[in-house]
C-alpha cells in the first residue's frame, strides 16, 4: 500500500534535484543503482522511488531557509555516499530498504543543516555579511546578505595600553570575514582624539593604509601616536562590512634615575681650626727631620769623597819609598 502512494504522488510532482542530489557524484550513484537492476519494471519502480526522496529532500532544505553551503553540503555528501554504499553491500533489493536509504538521506541532509542554519548561515553577530550559498531549488549559487543583528556596521571598540618604545598589534579580523564575497579590504586610519561625549566624524581620521592583511604592526611607540586607531572592511565600492577602533594609550617611559653625587659635609669652623692647629707641629718636625737627613746624607757623601781622592795618594807614596 506504501509503495502504491509512493507511485501515486511520484506520478504528479515533477522530479527535482534538491541539495544533495546538487552534487553530480550523487546523481551518478543513484542512476547507477536504478539502471543496475536488469528488471525494467523494477527500474522504473526504484527511479520513482529515488525522485520522491528528491522532493522530499526539497521540503527539508525549504524549511532550513532553502539554502546550503559548499561546506555543509560537502559533508552530508560523503556521509551520505558512505552509508549508501553500506546499503549496497548489505541490501536484499526489497523496495522497503530503499525507501529506508532514501529517509537515511534525507535525514542526514536535515541533521547537517540544523547544524548549518542556525550557527554557519550567518555567523556574523555584527557587521554586514554578503556571501555565495547553494540554492537547493535550482542547484545554482547565488548570493545570501546576513545583516548585522544591530543593524549597524560599528562593532565596538577596544582598548590597547603600551608604553613608549613599546610596539602594538591591531588586528580586526573575524573568522567570517573569509565568507566575504570579493576581496574586500582593510582600511585603518588614525586620529588623537578619542570618543567623548562628542562623535567622530570620519574628516577626523587620517588615513595610514588600507591592505588585505587584517592587522597592522606600530613600533617604536611614541607617546603622541597614542588616540583613536579605526580599521573598516570594504569593498571596492566603498560598502562597509564591518568596522571597530582601538582605543590606543601610551605611556610614557619614567625619567633615568641619576646616581646622586655624594657630597662631604663641611667642617664647622671650630673643628677645622682644632685640626690645623693640631697639625702645625707635626708638619714642623717632618720638615726638620728632612732637613737634617738631608744634610748628614750631604756630609756623608763628602766623606766618601776624600777617601776616595786620599787613597791614590798613599799608594803612590808607598812605592816611591820602596823603590
Amino acid at each position: 500500500m506504501l509503495v502504491l502512494l509512493l507511485l501515486v504522488v511520484c506520478s504528479v510532482l515533477p522530479g527535482v534535484r534538491l541539495c544533495l542530489q546538487c552534487e553530480r557524484s550523487v546523481r551518478l550513484m543513484h542512476d547507477d543503482f536504478v539502471l543496475s537492476e536488469p528488471d525494467i519494471l523494477k527500474q522504473i519502480e526504484l527511479q520513482k522511488i529515488v525522485d520522491y526522496a528528491y522532493v522530499t529532500f526539497r521540503e527539508t532544505a525549504q524549511s532550513h531557509m532553502g539554502v546550503v553551503d559548499f561546506t555543509t553540503l560537502y559533508r552530508a555528501r560523503t556521509e551520505y555516499q558512505s552509508e549508501f554504499e553500506r546499503f549496497l553491500d548489505s541490501t536484499s533489493g526489497s523496495t522497503i530498504e530503499v525507501i529506508q536509504m532514501m529517509e537515511k538521506g534525507r535525514q542526514i541532509l536535515e541533521k547537517h543543516l540544523d547544524s548549518f542554519i542556525p550557527d554557519g548561515l550567518c555567523p556574523n553577530k555584527c557587521g554586514l555579511l554578503i556571501r555565495r550559498v547553494m540554492d537547493c531549488t535550482s542547484c545554482l549559487y547565488r548570493t545570501y546578505t546576513c545583516p548585522s543583528p544591530t543593524g549597524q556596521q560599528d562593532c565596538g571598540e577596544y582598548a590597547v595600553d603600551a608604553e613608549e618604545g613599546d610596539q602594538a598589534v591591531l588586528d580586526c579580523f573575524l573568522s567570517w570575514h573569509r565568507l566575504l564575497l570579493g576581496k574586500p579590504e582593510y582600511h585603518y586610519s588614525w586620529t588623537p582624539y578619542v570618543p567623548t561625549s562628542t562623535k567622530l566624524e570620519r574628516d577626523d581620521f587620517k588615513v595610514l593604509v588600507v591592505t588585505q592583511d587584517s592587522s597592522v604592526v606600530l613600533n617604536q611607540l611614541h607617546v603622541e601616536e597614542g588616540g583613536t586607531y579605526q580599521c573598516s572592511l570594504q569593498n571596492q565600492s566603498g560598502t562597509v562590512f564591518y568596522k571597530v577602533k582601538f582605543l590606543l594609550s601610551v605611556a610614557a617611559l619614567p625619567t633615568k634615575d641619576q646616581k646622586p653625587v655624594v657630597t662631604l659635609p663641611f667642617l664647622q669652623y671650630g673643628h677645622g681650626q682644632k685640626w690645623r692647629e693640631a697639625l702645625v707641629p707635626v708638619i714642623s718636625i717632618i720638615i726638620a727631620c728632612c732637613i737634617a737627613a738631608s744634610l748628614g746624607l750631604v756630609v756623608l757623601l763628602r766623606e766618601i769623597w776624600k777617601r776616595q781622592k786620599v787613597k791614590p795618594l798613599q799608594e803612590e807614596n808607598l812605592l816611591q819609598n820602596l823603590l
